[in-house]
């Protein structure tokens, strides 16, 4: 397969792995589906992959847990659901692959990050069952700051392993 096939199939990937992931909510079986797509991509992807999955699913996981201690998002399990923790490995996926086009320039990052960011977490929230405390409108914008800087860091580390 060519790069740009790599790339456009790491596209599908992380748009499929997120329904997966956000839809495996409330049907947990669709979560094992997940799990083998990144087997199947560490199979595929270069060396240091399994580094970057890691370094941001952990960051990831670390940042949502905190937003639901500050009250931005309600989690039913405590501190996160486990297909909130497999989305982060989706996403960590595509940071050296499809989404690596948006690192330079960096406001292209921030733009993704800062819109990108809060409508994914809209849709996943009501997909999920995620509760939004401070309302839509809060929580997006709190999201968008976030996300603004989030996404630009995540592809910085990516990019150096």
């Amino acid at each position: 397969m060519g790069r740009r096939g790599w790339l456009i199939g790491n596209a599908l990937w992380l748009q499929a792995g997120w329904w997966l992931c956000v839809l495996g909510a409330h049907r947990p079986w669709l979560l094992l589906i997940v799990l083998l797509g990144l087997l199947l991509h560490l199979c595929l992807s270069p060396g240091g992959e399994l580094r970057v999955l890691l370094g941001i699913a952990a960051a990831g996981c670390l940042l949502d847990s905190s937003l639901g201690m500050l009250g931005v998002l309600r989690f039913a399990q405590w501190p996160l659901p486990p297909w909130l923790a497999l989305l982060w490995l989706v996403l960590a996926s595509g940071m050296r692959h499809s989404l690596a086009g948006f690192a330079r320039p960096a406001w292209r990052a921030v733009l993704l990050g800062m819109f990108g960011g809060p409508l994914a977490y809209q849709a996943g929230a009501r997909l999920a069952g995620v509760g939004l405390p401070m309302g839509d409108l809060e929580t997006a914008l709190i999201l968008a700051v976030v996300w603004a800087v989030v996404l630009p860091l995540g592809l910085c580390f990516a990019a150096r392993v």
